[in-house]
Formats: C-alpha cells, sequence, structure tokens
C-alpha cells in the first residue's frame, strides 16, 4: 500500500514543491522577523543599561543637591525620575521575548500538514477494506 502522499508527490510533483516553497518562504520571513526582534532586544537592552547609569547618577546628584541646599525642588526629582522611567521601559523591552510567537505560525503549519496527512492515511485505509 502506498501512502497518499507518495501517490500524490508522483501524480503531480509540482504541488509537492510549490508546497515545500512557501514552507522556505515562510521560514525566511519568520527568521527575518526574528532577527529584528532580536536587534530590537539587544538595542533596548544597551538603551536600558545606560540610562540605569544615568538615572543611578542623576539620583545621586539630585540627593547631594538636596542636602547641600537643606530644600527639595521638584526639578530634583524630575529629571532622575524621567531616567528612571527609560530605564525601566527599555528594560521591560530588553527582557519581553519576541521568538516562540514567530516560531507558532510555522509550528500550526507543520500540525495542520501532518493532520491532513494521518486524515488522507485514515480515508485510504478505510476505503480499501
Amino acid at each position: 500500500m502506498i501512502h497518499p502522499f507518495f501517490k500524490t508527490a508522483l501524480k503531480h510533483p509540482d504541488l509537492v514543491v510549490r508546497h515545500l516553497a512557501n514552507y522556505m518562504a515562510l521560514l525566511r520571513c519568520e527568521a527575518k522577523d526574528a532577527g529584528k526582534g532580536l536587534l530590537i532586544q539587544i538595542s533596548a537592552g544597551v538603551v536600558a543599561v545606560i540610562s540605569l547609569l544615568l538615572a543611578l547618577g542623576l539620583t545621586g546628584v539630585a540627593v547631594m543637591l538636596g542636602f547641600l541646599y537643606g530644600r527639595f525642588h521638584w526639578v530634583l526629582a524630575l529629571v532622575p525620575a524621567l531616567a528612571w522611567l527609560c530605564a525601566l521601559t527599555s528594560g521591560f523591552m530588553a527582557v519581553r521575548s519576541r521568538v516562540p510567537q514567530d516560531v507558532k505560525d510555522v509550528r500550526e503549519e507543520v500540525e495542520l500538514d501532518l493532520r491532513a496527512l494521518r486524515l488522507a492515511k485514515d480515508f485510504n485505509e478505510a476505503r480499501s477494506v
């Protein structure tokens, strides 16, 4: 007994080639998107580290100026707060992962194809009985 996939592949090889070409295009597109996501994560990580160092420095300067002059001014809290906000935002973007979502599309396509092959095999076995 020949599996229906092989029968189809022998009768219509252009369908198999087109299907494999579509898989390659999907993988290429997903790899490009994953590369962009990785570049964004690395950039966000660099910005997070620089912002964190800047926020720590500005906080230290604000505390020293506050004690030096003995009074509180809103700018002493606002400037370091903006640096901390930038550090937290970029840190969140650096930690967030995008790759599993990209791989999920390819995995779904493979599962659908395997399910179709199983259904064709079951249909062929039921027909031959």
